[in-house]
């Protein structure tokens, strides 16, 4: 079964496009390979990568099984018929329930939904705001509810007199809107709040730089995979480093870095061990050396040279390097998408955080500063560690509380074992109690009666 695919363009030949789309007959397709190079500069092209990976599917199945009106749908027909489209793909493909709901429609995921349905939505969105300002798409995006957005701001606009505006907060005599961000999605995804992925396994690293040692990794891998769990950078902050972004710092532990968002400005600094540094070094020295066209050391590489190569003397790529992390983790069964060491990172911090604090005013101090370091755009997204790190401390005391319930147990057993082969001391006197011997607990439970 044919389907549409991509490559980069080879070096030998002049394009001005860097990767290709291609369809079902192997032609290229430009719609997509437009929206690649569009997203490039707004977003981070590994991230641009992820869209059109997860719309190569989509435009198979609209090449094969689209319907409508016994036709099949294009991808430029107006919008009414791509959201269709759109419809009958996340039912009969991301196996999704859809309800209509107004003048948009909510999507939920089943079990047997795959994790992307929130990424194809967004790059499908992405693809047709794209396909917009290129001018290629004359209609308005299917993937946005301009509806819902006209109704939200009329509601936050009128006022409660009749065809006049709202009076400012000042005044007192309406009720303050509610500021939050529009949603103007057309399919709008319910349960789907994201939350970070929690790891706890302190020897997690250690397992992973097994793993590569397993399937023989370069020095070049050591060195990111380190940087990964030691720094909590994405995969492209680490890959995409010049030389530059080490040589611009004071201490030779640390290098400058972009950050999601950032359009490739740096505005944050990776620190990482001394261990790593003498591994980095060696790679650029010997390694990366040996790749470079110029055959240059540190000393005598200009500050844009990236610091990552290829076998080819190019700048690493997000897939040229997935492959061997790909590699070693399905050779040592280990399930493990490399985003997950940012997790890692953040839960090591935080446990070691917690651990070394003696007040309160520390711990607030110390995650204020981690915070800054990891450049969250949300400060409340701290918070959702922080809980299960409540949460580790309430299983903590409550295995501490049935441990002592099982000593408690098993002393009362014991006790009452003792109790019954204790032969009783009793002697029975009808009507004279003078004299009367009485068995030891009998006579405790009288003394408390009186």
């Amino acid at each position: 079964m044919f389907k549409y695919w991509y490559d980069y363009c080879p070096d030998s030949v002049k394009s001005r496009f860097e990767l290709l789309v291609f369809d079902r007959q192997n032609q290229p397709f430009l719609p997509l390979t437009e929206h690649y190079h569009d997203c490039i500069g707004r977003i981070s092209k590994s991230s641009a990568l992820s869209y059109v990976q997860c719309l190569l599917p989509f435009f198979t199945w609209l090449d094969q099984f689209s319907n409508f009106q016994g036709k099949q749908v294009k991808w430029d027909d107006s919008p009414d018929i791509i959201r269709m489209a759109v419809e009958d793909y996340l039912m009969d493909e991301m196996a999704c329930k859809v309800r209509e709901k107004d003048t948009f429609r909510f999507v939920n995921r089943t079990n047997k939904s795959p994790n992307t349905v929130n990424r194809f939505l967004s790059a499908l969105k992405s693809f047709y705001r794209s396909l917009i300002h290129l001018k290629q798409y004359r209609y308005s995006n299917p993937l946005i509810d301009s509806y819902a957005i006209l109704n939200d701001y009329k509601s936050n606009t009128e006022g409660v007199r009749k065809d006049k505006p709202r009076m400012p907060s000042e005044a007192g005599t309406e009720d303050t809107t509610t500021h939050r961000r529009l949603t103007d999605s057309y399919f709008k995804l319910i349960n789907e709040e994201w939350q970070p992925e929690i790891i706890g396994d302190i020897h997690l690293p250690y397992q992973v730089y097994q793993a590569g040692k397993k399937v023989n990794w370069s020095l070049r891998e050591i060195v990111i995979a380190r940087l990964l769990f030691e720094t909590g950078a994405r995969v492209s902050e680490v890959i995409e480093l010049t030389i530059g972004d080490y040589r611009s710092r004071k201490s030779f532990q640390e290098a400058n870095t972009f950050n999601k968002g950032s359009h490739g400005k740096r505005v944050k600094f990776l620190r990482f061990s001394k261990d790593t540094v003498k591994l980095l070094m060696q790679y650029i020295n010997t390694e990366r050396k040996k790749f470079d066209e110029l055959q240059r050391n540190f000393n005598t590489l200009p500050d844009e040279a990236t610091i990552f190569l290829t076998e080819l003397g190019s700048p690493l790529t997000y897939e040229s390097w997935y492959y061997h992390w790909d590699k070693a983790m399905k050779e040592c069964e280990i399930k493990l998408n490399p985003h997950k060491t940012r997790h890692w990172f953040v839960t090591s911090r935080l446990r070691e955080i917690y651990n070394t604090s003696t007040t309160e005013a520390e711990i607030k101090q110390k995650k204020n500063e981690l915070t800054k370091y990891i450049k969250w755009k949300d400060e409340e997204t701290i918070k959702v560690y922080e809980h299960f790190f409540d949460e580790e401390s309430h299983r903590k005391a409550h295995d501490g509380m049935l441990e002592s319930m099982a000593q408690q147990e098993q002393e009362y057993l014991e006790q009452k074992k003792k109790k019954l082969k204790k032969k009783p001391n009793l002697t029975v006197i009808e009507n004279n109690f003078d004299g009367i011997e009485v068995d030891d607990e009998i006579q405790e439970l009288f003394d408390g009666l009186e």
